[in-house]
C-alpha cells in the first residue's frame, strides 16, 4: 500500500514548474488546467505525489525525505535545472550535499510554499 504525501502550495502553475521543471516529477493527471484553485497528481519513477492549491489540503512547511543512489549527482542535475538555494551560511545542508553525523549525505530543497525567491515563476 503506497503512501501518498499532499503537498500544499500556493500558485499551482508555479508549483507544477518547479515539480516537473528542475525535481523530475511528470504530471500524470493532465485532465484539468492548473488554475486555483487545483489538484495534481505527480509521478517521479514509481512514487507519487499529490499537488493542491485548496485552502483544506494538506498544511504549509512539511518535509520530505527521496532516497536516491547519487545524491551529488542529483544536486548537480537540479541545479543546472534552476534550482536556487536560500543562501543560508548557517544551514549547509541547503546550500549543497553534505555528510551527516549519522552516516547519511543529504541536501535539502525548500518547496515553493514556503519561500518568497525561487527563481522559477
Amino acid at each position: 500500500m503506497p503512501i501518498i504525501p499532499t503537498i500544499r502550495c500556493r500558485r499551482m502553475r508555479a508549483s507544477l514548474a518547479f515539480y516537473t521543471g528542475i525535481l523530475d516529477f511528470t504530471r500524470v493527471d493532465d485532465h484539468d488546467p492548473p488554475d486555483d484553485p487545483a489538484f495534481c497528481v505527480l509521478r517521479r519513477g514509481a512514487d507519487r505525489l499529490f499537488l493542491s492549491s485548496h485552502r483544506d489540503d494538506g498544511a504549509f512547511g512539511q518535509a520530505l525525505v527521496v532516497e536516491t543512489a547519487d545524491v551529488d549527482g542529483l544536486w548537480q542535475t537540479f541545479r543546472a535545472r534552476g534550482l536556487c538555494t536560500p543562501g543560508n551560511p548557517d544551514s549547509p545542508v541547503h546550500e549543497g550535499p553534505t555528510a551527516q553525523t549519522w552516516g547519511s549525505r543529504e541536501f535539502y530543497v525548500d518547496d515553493l510554499a514556503r519561500i518568497s525567491h525561487h527563481g522559477i515563476e
